[in-house]
């Protein structure tokens, strides 16, 4: 194998063994993008090859993409609120703010062409989002001070979901290509401050909360096609749902006995180039939230099923549609200025607000800059900035009165390229 290759997947695996935590709640818990050239250009990336991020994207995109690597860091600073009234004691009314609002989003990239035809590479990222931490604050559920859901000391989560994406390019003919990525996954998590849901409310109780960290490892795969005509590139992509071994220390609080799958999604994209060095480029994704049980369960169901059980409370989340808009021009040989929109569905309904203090994925609107500069042929630094605006939920509580759960975020992030 070629010693490239070798230092590239060498790289690749010390850095994913290395990485902290990783937080990233806009369309959904998923990023609103990958590889910050991407980022910069509202996420769109299906139909282009800018960067070795194809295991996160779009596989076929290896076969144009070169022999390089890319390293990058995200900072993201999301702002999330939760308050309650209308209750008819006073002592359940308040308003807290997440006091976790800093993150550092690592991404890498290594791809290598075997011949003009063949890419062999690796592309590691990570998905979050569902880290909040909840000061107690001034709240009485009758058995003296709570947190917001009526539990004891601070409230909050922490998931991170780490994949490991081997990729494999070929191309059909000189400007179409095929890409297969399998997707090695690693979760964290832990909750603290949902006191008041264990005991009879759940299936296993004990099992709920402030139990510390439980991790689980699975699989999936991601396909992918890429072509060109013209002015024109073309694109789509597909993730299995990754099955993931279940969360033993959780497994009274998930529904089905503690799993927490990584759901399917899927994607198509174009992109035109003009003789003006502007790129313009569309993204569609699908990302199928609701078949996985612990996700898409309505919270509703805890009058029905206790929680660990298979038709358990989720966080009720549904299906969205995500809708990813770039543009990309060439100011200078050395330069590319970048900006970008990127739509979601919000897939929080008022139902399911109570859960979702935890977990207030309710972003749907990204606007977003980007620029690369290129001091010689085979170095680059990358930038990216993205603003999700305000957007809230209300709906009533499983406690009681009505609840709203509040959100934005902002994130900067550099990235370096080398090109070999």
């Amino acid at each position: 194998m070629d010693k490239r290759l070798r230092g590239g997947l060498m790289a690749a695996l010390t850095t994913a063994a290395a990485l902290p935590g990783l937080a990233g709640a806009t369309d959904g818990y998923f990023p609103h993008g990958y590889g910050l050239k991407g980022k910069g250009m509202g996420g769109t990336s299906i139909a282009l090859a800018q960067d070795a991020m194809g295991g996160a994207n779009n596989p076929a995109a290896m076969a144009f993409a070169g022999d390089r690597f890319d390293i990058g860091l995200d900072w993201f600073s999301p702002h999330r609120s939760a308050e309650r009234d209308g209750a008819p004691v006073p002592s359940l009314n308040g308003r807290v703010d997440s006091d976790s609002t800093n993150f550092l989003v690592p991404e890498l990239g290594f791809n290598k062409m075997l011949n003009p035809d063949l890419a062999l590479g690796v592309t590691v990222y990570g998905n979050g989002g569902m880290n909040t931490d909840y000061p107690q604050g001034n709240f009485n559920c009758g058995a003296g001070a709570a947190n917001i859901l009526c539990g004891s000391g601070r409230l909050g989560v922490d998931l991170m979901q780490l994949v490991v994406a081997p990729t494999a390019a070929y191309k059909l003919a000189p400007e179409h290509s095929i890409g297969i990525a399998p997707l090695f996954g690693y979760q964290r998590f832990k909750i603290e401050g949902l006191q008041a849901f264990d005991g009879p409310a759940s299936s296993s109780p004990g099992n709920v909360t402030n139990r510390g960290y439980d991790s689980s490892t699975g699989f999936g795969v991601r396909i992918g096609y890429q072509g060109q005509t013209g002015p024109f590139s073309f694109g789509a992509a597909y993730a299995s749902r990754m099955h993931m071994s279940e969360f033993k220390k959780y497994s009274g609080l998930f529904a089905e006995n503690g799993d927490f799958d990584i759901p399917s999604h899927y994607g198509v994209g174009v992109a035109w180039r003009s003789a003006a060095l502007v790129t313009l480029a569309f993204d569609y994704m699908r990302i199928n939230y609701s078949e996985v049980a612990s996700v898409g369960n309505p919270s509703t169901n805890i009058s029905q099923a206790p929680l660990g059980a298979s038709n358990g409370p989720g966080f009720g989340w549904k299906d969205i549609n995500v809708y990813k808009f770039g543009v990309a021009w060439q100011a200078t040989p050395a330069l590319v200025m970048r900006a970008g929109y990127n739509h979601s569905d919000n897939p929080i309904t008022p139902r399911d607000v109570t859960f979702n203090i935890l977990a207030p994925g309710v972003i749907q609107n990204h606007y977003t800059l980007g620029m690369t500069y290129s001091w010689n042929p085979g170095s680059e630094l990358t930038f990216a900035y993205m603003h999700a605006q305000t957007n809230s939920v209300t709906g009533p509580s499983l406690i009681a009165g009505t609840e709203t759960i509040r959100m934005f975020e902002n994130s900067f992030g550099m990235a370096y390229g080398l090109r070999f």
